[in-house]
């Protein structure tokens, strides 16, 4: 399994099956903490290996500087078996987190757990506005 994601402001598919994504960051800033980002997409693509199909679990937790889960997705992905003659099969995740809380500034990071395997998921940061 190959998997990539990043945090970003939309994301959506086209007509053509592929991914549009707008506004990848990696840092936020707030006057105040805790924060409220009222809206913010994790989108991720996930390649997998010939031998994976069926139905696949996931868990999503954002996690604060402690390592805390402060926001969590749970869902499934459904992965059809491919012949050798096509290209493995892929998922394409867009996730949307409504309403996060950040309740001090840090590093924050995505824990993502595909099928009980624990993959890189990005990380952020989030600053008080006028720190440097």
């Amino acid at each position: 399994m190959e998997a990539v994601f990043l945090f970003c402001t939309d994301a959506g598919t086209g007509p053509d099956g592929k991914l549009n994504i707008h506004g990848i960051f990696s840092e936020l800033q707030a006057s105040d903490f805790p924060a409220r980002q009222d809206s913010m997409v994790l989108v991720g693509i996930i390649e997998w290996q010939r031998d994976v199909q069926g139905r696949i679990p996931f868990a999503v937790d954002l996690t604060d500087p402690e390592g805390l889960a402060i926001f969590s997705i749970e869902g499934h992905t459904d992965v059809e078996a491919r012949s050798q003659s096509r290209a493995p099969a892929k998922t394409q995740l867009i996730l949307p987190l409504e309403k996060v809380m950040f309740p001090v500034p840090g590093h924050y990071r995505a824990r993502i757990k595909i099928n009980d395997i624990e993959v890189q998921g990005p990380s952020m940061h989030l600053l008080r506005m006028g720190d440097s």
